[in-house]
């Protein structure tokens, strides 16, 4: 098994993460490993949960990272089940959790798993096997207008219900398997003069039917308040998004966690309860320095948000 794996950020986010010997931390979306791994060798008595609903990255890490004994714990999972994850470990608290959003280098390089617009394979994109809905069935089921939906609110395409159309018309004939008749369909869909910009035709539509696939928004907005309040005062939770959609989402949340009293202003005392509950530790996101991007171009769009536990 091969992972073509190269952590983004991976200074930053250790730094960020400031990591105690004794503590425990996890990894939500382990992947290749890269983080985990400098993660444990700052660890001496402390244990790092990697989390990965992958199950060759599981396998993977747990071989890569099995010199680290029972200070590392493999779990395959969807990360939103880290509530569930701890309890059954028994594990109260943690000292701090990284985020590594989005597909990996290894998914997408494993063309039978039809991530890649640049490889055919049939339309699949689960990162868990084990769940049902795959790219294929929304190509084949989704009504015009769902379809219209996922690709503005995903993927940002303008040209979505086009899209939409084409594929609609198409599958009326034939079912839609595979990635490359699904890339044809979105050629033809977008005229020749708007397909000379912003990249390939397909690559915003693969994005929104990867994120509708893994639930991958919802994921993220659901997890984040509930790793805040398993964090101990002082820990850190650092993560990557590699697309706007995802990193106004961590932003947003972030904004609102580190706010204390929301009442309106005229309002003699506070009603709402509501308690502050990070403090931001970088306003603006970390992005990679220049040797980086030249060494690891998905470092090109990778942004890294830090949030403090008070």
């Amino acid at each position: 098994m091969s992972f073509n794996h190269i952590p983004v950020l991976l200074k930053e986010t250790i730094e960020g993460l400031n990591i105690k010997e004794d503590g425990i931390y996890v990894d939500c979306t382990l992947g290749g490993a890269g983080h985990a791994e400098e993660i444990l060798k700052i660890l001496k008595s402390g244990k790092l949960i990697g989390i990965d609903q992958d199950e060759a990255a599981i396998k993977y890490s747990s071989e890569k990272l099995s010199r680290y004994g029972d200070r590392f714990i493999p779990i395959r999972s969807n990360f939103d089940n880290i509530g569930e994850i701890l309890k059954d470990l028994g594990i109260d608290k943690i000292d701090g959790a990284m985020m590594d959003i989005g597909v990996s280098s290894h998914q997408i390089d494993e063309s039978s798993r039809g991530f890649s617009y640049m490889e055919d394979a049939i339309l699949d994109m689960r990162m868990d096997d084990r769940v049902e809905l795959s790219a294929k069935e929304i190509v084949n089921s989704y009504t015009k207008a769902e379809l219209e939906d996922i690709f503005w609110k995903y993927g940002e395409e303008k040209w979505g219900r086009r899209i939409a159309e084409f594929i609609v018309d198409k599958r009326a004939s034939k079912t839609i398997n595979t990635t490359y008749e699904l890339v044809d369909i979105i050629q033809s869909a977008i005229p020749k003069a708007a397909r000379k910009n912003g990249g390939h035709p397909a690559k915003r539509v693969f994005q929104a039917l990867r994120i509708e696939v893994n639930k991958e928004l919802d994921v993220l907005t659901n997890t984040i308040p509930s790793i805040v309040e398993m964090m101990n005062p002082g820990s850190r939770l650092a993560i990557i998004t590699f697309h706007s959609l995802e990193d106004r989402i961590v932003k947003n949340i972030f904004k609102d966690l580190s706010r204390g009293c929301i009442c309106p202003k005229d309002f003699p005392i506070c009603v709402c309860n509501h308690e502050r509950k990070i403090k931001i530790i970088n306003r603006k996101p970390i992005i990679a320095g220049d040797k980086e991007l030249k060494e690891n171009s998905r470092a090109k769009s990778a942004k890294l948000r830090i949030a403090q536990r008070v």
